[in-house]
């Protein structure tokens, strides 16, 4: 190959179509159907146990259960379409590797840098809430919440530093001891059900529901971490969706059962307290309610730490892999293996976030909007990219549809908020920018005197020409 064929190569490498990676290489993943269901859950049912069923009660009264039922069923596409894609193509990037295929490289580096700087925002807030918890129930003094917050780091990193394999155990065990907790207060509060606490059953009418719809986004939020684990699962194809339907169905259990004593018990002081789960367990058991949800909020922050850090490590790597951080970070990005360097570049992102928060006087309003916001523009991107990659008229394909109109009405509702996500799409663009230009001198100073370029435009037919059709086959 020819120095100007080498550098128009890699001006092609990697293109909208190309196949990354090749959807039937065989994977080095280890993770099976327990553990890979366990990561799902714990990244899902998470933090929103311990507040929302109040918070959506004291919106919507007994209806608040149309709510939770409601975005049950909105998820369902969401979570879906993520199923789909990564069983198609499991690949360390996750949403970015999707929206590269679909969309190009600028866009994929848009859609990984807003979960690699922007969602990960939202780590300092889950050890900030667990820590604030914790020492709300057990009446610690609060200047012990950063202390507890960034305690809360150590364990996730620790068992992802040994692999996603040892990390998946943990996350077994914490998804079990807490769906042993979520049942063990729907058991010991249900004889305290009063059924006349579901009248009147709109208090709030119509709009109350709409605000605990609004409210319980936040609770299904996070399908999205397992695209970047998916090659580490033994049988993607298999595997995945299995994990997605029961991970669907458990953690919509959860929080329809929870909400159910929340309102037949607690009835109008549903949302009087800060501690919702504390209420309710005090109905039955007395004094045991503040131990039991100091438990709960350190195995929930724990849990979703553990099932969020492998998903950044690997996205980190990918995006050494890709170029579009430096390569230093690409060790790890390869099935099996466990990516220690981007690890310990998203330990620094997290430390110097929760640095903010404490200069910020741990005011989490702003960080939480900035993580959603990125997560708003994550599900868009990723939603239109699936459109175009599953196969049209499919199960899959439709989910996708549907998905892409419910991800457009909430980039509307969250256009105030999307100065940081419009901040990381222009460093992606810039990083596309000084690509060319370095390519363009490159070229030029391998060409001969007197020797014309090979024109882009030809190589990049020819070159497009060989790929494979960038549309799911199946």
């Amino acid at each position: 190959m020819t120095s100007n064929e080498t550098g128009a190569a890699a001006r092609q490498q990697p293109q909208v179509g190309t196949r990354l990676p090749d959807d039937n290489r065989p994977h080095g993943g280890t993770l099976g159907l327990g553990q890979g269901t366990a990561l799902y859950i714990g990244s899902v049912l998470g933090t929103g146990i311990l507040v929302l069923p109040g918070l959506a009660a004291a919106a919507a009264g007994p209806a608040s259960i149309l709510a939770v039922a409601a975005v049950l069923v909105l998820s369902i596409p969401l979570a879906g379409t993520f199923a789909a894609l990564a069983a198609r193509y499991p690949d360390a990037g996750g949403v970015a590797s999707f929206v590269r295929r679909a969309l190009g490289g600028t866009a994929a580096r848009m859609a990984g840098y807003w979960f690699y700087f922007g969602v990960c925002v939202g780590a300092p807030v889950l050890a900030i809430l667990g820590g604030e918890y914790v020492v709300a129930v057990l009446g610690v003094d609060r200047a012990a919440v950063p202390i507890i917050g960034f305690a809360v780091f150590i364990p996730p990193f620790i068992a992802n530093w040994f692999g996603v394999r040892v990390a998946g155990w943990v996350q077994f065990v914490l998804t079990g001891l807490l769906l042993a907790v979520v049942v063990g207060v729907v058991a010991v509060t249900f004889p305290a059900v009063d059924a006349s606490h579901f009248e009147p059953f709109l208090p709030n009418g119509w709009a109350g529901v709409g605000l605990a719809i609004s409210l319980f986004v936040w609770a299904f939020a996070g399908w999205e971490v397992g695209t970047h684990i998916a090659g580490e699962f033994k049988n993607p194809r298999r595997t995945i969706p299995l994990a997605t339907g029961i991970a669907i169905a458990v953690v919509g259990a959860g929080y329809l059962a929870l909400q159910f004593v929340t309102v037949a018990v607690l009835g109008d002081h549903a949302g009087d307290g800060q501690a919702p789960l504390v209420d309710l367990v005090e109905t039955t058991v007395p004094g045991v309610g503040p131990v039991l949800v100091a438990i709960v909020a350190a195995i929930v922050t724990f849990g979703v730490m553990n099932a969020y850090l492998p998903a950044f490590g690997k996205l980190g790597a990918a995006l050494g892999r890709d170029g579009d951080l430096p390569r230093f970070f690409a060790k790890g990005a390869a099935d099996g293996e466990v990516p220690r360097r981007a690890l310990a570049l998203t330990g620094v992102l997290i430390v110097v976030y929760f640095g903010l928060m404490l200069l910020n006087d741990l005011d989490l309003t702003g960080f939480i909007l900035i993580h959603t916001s990125n997560m708003v523009a994550i599900y868009a991107a990723g939603m239109l990219a699936a459109t175009l990659l599953l196969k049209r008229w499919s199960l899959g394909w439709w989910l996708a549809v549907v998905a892409t109109v419910m991800t457009a009405g909430l980039l509307v509702l969250a256009w105030a908020n999307l100065i940081v996500p419009l901040v990381l799409a222009l460093a992606a663009v810039a990083v596309t920018v000084v690509r060319r230009l370095r390519h363009g001198r490159a070229d030029a100073a391998a060409t001969p005197a007197g020797v014309e370029p090979e024109p882009v435009l030809a190589t990049a037919t020819a070159t497009a020409a060989t790929t494979t059709d960038r549309r799911d086959p199946e």
